[in-house]
């Protein structure tokens, strides 16, 4: 269960990892290295080359420990998690793009003895047209849905996953599910899935210790809350939904094809800076541009 949006998605991915274990399927977790600002003062994800205390799979990939810190001594969410759970989590580098994101993690699947991988997003912005006004993320997402061909052409199976619906502030709640339409329309849909209370205190505790917002608003909706939150120091609002609280399952391939068009813009990009180099030229500001941005001022 990867979470594609950096920081905190693996936080997330406890949702996708709570059902398949509820169904009696072991489930290993696994994120990105792109850490928020707040944590990462650094422009963009970090080289495996730059991470100390790492055990490296691939060129993209590695198996992270509770002490797995980035430049300065930060820890990764993904330490985090290790930590939490007494176990290593896979973290993956997306600067190598996504054919090679995706041969990462088609190895550490293998390492790990699993079978099917879940790219998962917290939000909905994997989704994107590239022309929503709140759109703020969009550039790890899709560079890692993109990877899913790969994954695919190594044997493992993939299903793309969202958790969260507008709860990370960017997608409102209704244009996420609009997208889900869009993909159901193509044939993608592949269903939707409640979280028992347990899987839900599991996120909630993760959430404790391991700094994330959306994951922590989409299990308040899990709860049951609805109405208006703050986030991002009151930068961004979310709508709290019933919708935030589910996990929508889809076919990655299909979704490429229909509504994830900044995937399919991406997908044969060599590396993380062409990709943005694609989205820039369509108009599309990224969070790398963002914090090249803030780093230079």
């Amino acid at each position: 269960m990867i979470g594609i949006g950096g920081g905190g998605d693996v936080v997330g991915a406890l949702s996708a990892a709570g059902i398949a274990e509820a169904l009696g399927t072991r489930a290993e977790l696994g994120g990105l290295s792109w850490e928020r600002r707040p944590v990462d003062p650094l422009p963009g994800p970090r080289r495996l080359d730059e991470i100390d205390h790492a055990e490296r799979l691939h060129p993209a990939a590695a198996l992270a420990g509770p002490g797995t810190s980035g430049p300065g001594g930060f820890l990764f969410a993904e330490s985090g998690m290790a930590g939490f759970l007494g176990r290593p989590t896979v973290l993956i580098d997306p600067n190598p793009g996504s054919a090679a994101a995706g041969a990462g993690i088609a190895q550490a699947a293998v390492h790990l003895r699993c079978d099917l991988v879940v790219l998962l997003d917290v939000g909905g912005d994997v989704l994107a047209h590239g022309d929503e006004p709140g759109l703020a993320s969009p550039l790890a997402d899709a560079v890692l849905l993109a990877a899913a061909p790969a994954i695919a052409a190594a044997g493992i199976g993939v299903l793309g996953a969202v958790f969260g619906a507008g709860c990370d502030g960017e997608l409102t709640p209704p244009e996420v599910l609009e997208r889900v339409a869009e993909v159901r329309a193509a044939g993608g849909d592949l269903g939707i899935d409640a979280l028992t209370p347990e899987v839900v205190g599991l996120i909630e505790a993760a959430a404790a210790g391991i700094p994330t917002e959306a994951s922590a608003m989409a299990a308040r909706c899990a709860r049951g809350e609805v109405g208006a939150a703050a986030i991002r120091g009151g930068r961004r609002t979310v709508e709290l939904t019933a919708a935030g609280g589910l996990v929508h399952w889809f076919d990655p391939a299909v979704a490429i094809a229909s509504a994830a068009r900044l995937a399919a813009a991406v997908a044969d990009a060599p590396d993380l800076m062409a990709a943005d180099g694609v989205l820039a030229a369509r108009g599309v500001r990224t969070e790398l541009a963002y914090e090249r941005d803030a780093a230079a001022g």
